[in-house]
């Protein structure tokens, strides 16, 4: 979980998922992960790190599961 902020009477949480995953060589690499993930409900912002196949994924309401199933459906399954 992350920081709260307010939205008319509510608080919303911000959430971060970090990820390690394969296949990541290129900025084409990290442009597809990045708006493949952009696409995924909740997602705010995507930072990757090629070396390492580092992904950081920020957003509301989160589910890491479904970006783990997104990062393998766009070639980029996590690393073991």
């Amino acid at each position: 979980m992350g920081a709260g902020r307010l939205r008319g009477d509510e608080v919303v949480v911000m959430q971060t998922e970090k990820f390690r995953v394969k296949n990541v060589k290129c900025g084409g690499c990290v442009s597809t992960i990045h708006d493949g993930l952009l696409a995924v409900a909740g997602v705010k912002d995507v930072a990757v790190v090629i070396q390492g196949g580092e992904v950081t994924v920020s957003g509301e309401g989160l589910d890491r599961a479904a970006l783990a199933q997104k990062l393998g459906q766009l070639g980029y399954p996590e690393a073991a």
